[in-house]
């Protein structure tokens, strides 16, 4: 005689199963916005898998606040907060590691583990860098107004430009260097490479030379590697 499994009657049964079935690990990002434009917008996570990157989660802000709780992913990865198709930020998410985020006028950051800690330390510095050189056209005009000469104006700027453009690489080729073991190497790398064509630089072609096996086996550092040496031997032709 064959028994049948009653879920009624077998209540351990039942709390087995549920806690197989309703308990997986999942994203834990409590977040706040105090952006007024952001209210009732969706939110993308994007992780690059398969050659692109894909939504793995979406939530919408109400009242300024938001929850990513879509499933965890396998490992730790470098994954990139969008509005839309506008991307906001990178950060790394961990298993079972609580995040919480804020987006404010001033700054986008995420806390909550040691590697966004160091990720966003490098963020705040490359801003930095990169508002100073932004005000350099504004600062032409304003000396341009001031009466100075036009040449001695683009002589003193150009320098200035070549010195914060050369400490941003600097800065950009330290960060990596310095996170080859984990996953902000690859991300970072993605990130300034994304929107250039990739080819194979002395900068890049230095860093490959000093690459962490965990480096090069990144996905999109394969890719990026095999289109840059594909379009050098095309124009090497």
């Amino acid at each position: 005689m064959k028994h049948k499994l009653s879920i009624v009657h077998c209540p351990l049964l039942f709390i087995l199963l549920f806690a197989l079935t309703g308990c997986k690990p999942h994203i834990d990002i409590q977040g706040t916005s105090s952006i007024p434009e952001l209210e009732g917008r969706t939110l993308y996570l994007r992780v690059y898998r398969d050659g692109d990157l894909q939504a793995i989660d979406s939530v919408s802000v109400t009242h300024g606040k938001f929850a990513f709780s879509g499933p965890e992913q396998d490992t730790t990865c470098m994954v990139f907060l969008f509005l839309d198709e506008q991307s906001v930020m990178p950060f790394v998410l961990e298993r079972e590691t609580p995040l919480t985020m804020t987006l404010d006028e001033n700054e986008n950051k995420v806390e909550g583990s040691a590697l966004n800690d160091t990720l966003f330390a490098f963020i705040r510095r490359k801003t930095l860098l990169d508002e100073q050189i932004a005000a350099l056209p504004r600062r032409e005009s304003r000396m341009i107004l001031d009466g100075y000469d036009h040449d001695d104006i683009l002589r003193q700027l150009s320098q200035e430009a070549a010195i914060l453009n050369a400490q941003e690489n600097e800065l950009v080729a330290r960060f990596i260097k310095d996170n080859m073991d984990n996953v902000l190497a690859p991300g970072i790398f993605m990130v300034v490479t994304s929107s250039l064509p990739p080819m194979l630089t002395p900068q890049i072609e230095e860093l490959v030379t000093l690459a962490s096996p965990q480096f090069l086996n990144d996905a999109y550092v394969q890719e990026f590697m095999r289109i840059a040496r594909e379009n050098m031997e095309k124009i090497n032709e």
